[in-house]
């Protein structure tokens, strides 16, 4: 049931149930909130979207009051912007004067509304946070100084990710976010993931940046710098520079990161294909030989930290293949340092990545060996767009290049990895090819696209209906993982990535975007795929040099000592 409501001397349609946020939004009306979080439960904690309701004549808060028959509200009206002021003041009252040197200068929320309500002196004085700053996380930075106590971070780790790592401690004035038992992140729950940085309107949570070392790297003639870039990157760097959401700016970027000083540039999508064709070749072996099924997928290093934690009797199911960073990173330390006469340890690996779990994960004892790592630093998406502009690159001025070869050449569908299920639809067609030795004939699996969080189908696959399913969000995980150990359903094959919507939406990524913005980027991936000529790894032609020449076949021996790991039960505080 609808009905009209007045809104600023203007009716407008509502809804019977929702609330005024809603409504509001939906006509294109923007009122500012802190706390709020799209889909979810309201809380109506901070109090930054009041509007004046004109019936009762009381203030009420947008995202937690219901539309009813008859309602005239405000939203700019004298009285609802000195509130929206005074709320801002409070909370700089005492809130570190180090803008200047935050990693959100420019692109902080608080600041916006600041600038936005004309708060330009400090009228009221509180006595400053003095709490230690957390950079004990190989991945995330705590500055609970910064913390504006908006909550938004402990309901994406509780109720989207189903980690619950971090909590509000103490109370009223006292209060603040922290791990349990107010120790340090790393000793927490914590899967690296990153999602808190993504919701946080200021600097409280940032990733942890490798800058000094890579810079001074750069600048050292004894090493070869070597860059790789996910899947991902690709198609979301471009909203770093003010470009429309989803541009593929591959050509730009590989001119861009050559411009910077790296010597060599790769594409992980290169990586994704092999990680394919030894993840496909792993669940044809695990159906064929009666290996532990269902099996999962072991690209997202949040998942694989997910289930040491919760799940360490569910390991076996895991695949053991290393992620395409690590595979690229084994390979370029391996096979192309063997082909460019480079020794491993004069090269320096870097790689781009949408995720702060990649940052973890490159540091991982399991990705290192004899002394080497496979890779040696990571950054995020958001830390390119940095990267470029500190070395004055003009992206609009850079004629396209392509990427260094051998390791140069992709298919498009290990260019959906960066997407939910894509993974899963580019195994899919591999797998097909291993155990019948024919062509998937459809190569979409439409069941498996979309930003739904859990998604499944049934590919039939010679004489057998292989039953595959994918999730994202680990909450989302948590429910498939207890669904799978009640055996409520026969599944082969789960595909499960940490972030919603996937690595496009990874924890590294542009912050700030909206839920269209990140599906013109699944959107592009998915017109790749359509246009691409090579749709399947297994007929990437370097993959195939790569087996020819050096690692034999697939599940081979040289292959399982290069790109194949274990895991183990991960103990942690809470």
């Amino acid at each position: 049931m609808s009905f009209l409501i007045n809104v600023n001397n203007k009716d407008i349609e509502a809804r019977e149930g929702e609330t005024i946020l809603d409504s509001l939004n939906r006509e294109g009306l923007n009122v500012p909130t802190l706390c709020h979080l799209k889909g979810k439960l309201p809380t109506g904690s901070c109090r930054m979207c009041v509007v004046e309701d004109i019936n009762s004549g009381r203030l009420v808060a947008a995202c937690a009051s219901p539309v009813y028959e008859g309602m005239k509200i405000q939203t700019h009206s004298h009285r609802v912007v000195e509130s929206r002021k005074m709320i801002v003041e409070l909370l700089l009252s005492n809130h570190p004067d180090d803008c200047l040197y935050c990693v959100r200068n420019k692109n902080c929320e608080l600041q916006d509304l600041s600038d936005e309500l004309q708060v330009r002196e400090r009228r009221i004085k509180g006595k400053k946070n003095n709490i230690n700053l957390d950079r004990s996380s190989p991945s995330i930075v705590r500055d609970p100084d910064k913390c504006i106590l908006c909550g938004r971070c402990v309901r994406v780790c509780e109720e989207v990710m189903g980690v619950s790592c971090i909590d509000f401690i103490n109370r009223g004035s006292d209060s603040f976010v922290g791990p349990a038992f107010n120790k340090s992140l790393n000793t927490s729950s914590c899967v690296k993931c990153g999602q808190c940085i993504m919701v946080c309107p200021t600097g409280a949570l940032s990733e942890k940046s490798h800058f000094p070392e890579l810079i001074s790297m750069l600048n050292n003639p004894e090493k070869t710098v070597v860059v790789q870039y996910a899947p991902a990157i690709s198609v979301s760097l471009a909203e770093e520079f003010d470009m429309p959401a989803g541009v593929d700016i591959t050509g730009i970027m590989n001119a861009a990161l050559r411009k910077i000083g790296f010597n060599y540039v790769f594409d992980t999508t290169f990586t994704a294909d092999l990680t394919i064709m030894e993840e496909a070749g792993e669940l044809a072996e695990r159906i064929n030989e009666g290996g532990k099924l269902p099996m999962i997928t072991s690209c997202c290093p949040g998942w694989i930290k997910f289930a040491e934690q919760f799940y360490p009797d569910m390991l076996p199911n895991l695949s053991t293949c290393k992620s395409p960073q690590q595979m690229m990173g084994a390979v370029i330390k391996s096979y192309w340092a063997e082909k460019s006469e480079v020794k491993p340890d004069d090269i320096y690996s870097v790689s781009v990545m949408p995720c702060t779990a990649k940052k973890f994960e490159a540091q991982r004892e399991e990705m290192t060996s004899k002394g080497i790592s496979d890779v040696d630093a990571v950054i995020t998406t958001r830390e390119l767009g940095q990267l470029i502009r500190m070395y004055g690159i003009d992206i609009n001025s850079m004629a396209p290049e392509t990427t260094d070869s051998p390791l140069g050449s992709r298919s498009s569908a290990g260019k959906l990895f960066a997407a939910s299920g894509g993974v899963m639809e580019a195994a899919m067609r591999t797998a097909y090819y291993m155990i019948t030795g024919e062509e998937l004939l459809r190569f979409k699996i439409e069941a498996l696209r979309g930003m739904d969080g859990s998604k499944e189908a049934s590919v039939k696959i010679g004489d057998m209906n292989v039953n595959v399913a994918v999730v994202n969000g680990l909450a989302n995980a948590r429910k498939l993982m207890e669904k799978v150990k009640k055996g409520e359903k026969e599944y082969h094959f789960i595909e499960v990535m940490a972030c919603p919507g996937g690595c496009i939406n990874g924890g590294g990524q542009h912050i700030g975007a909206s839920e269209d913005e990140i599906k013109a980027r699944m959107k592009t991936l998915y017109d790749i795929d359509d246009k691409e000529t090579v749709k399947v790894s297994h007929k990437n032609p370097e993959i195939v040099e790569l087996y020819e020449k050096f690692l034999g076949k697939p599940m081979g021996k040289k292959s399982h000592e290069l790109l194949h790991t274990d895991y183990f039960k991960r103990e942690v505080l809470l």
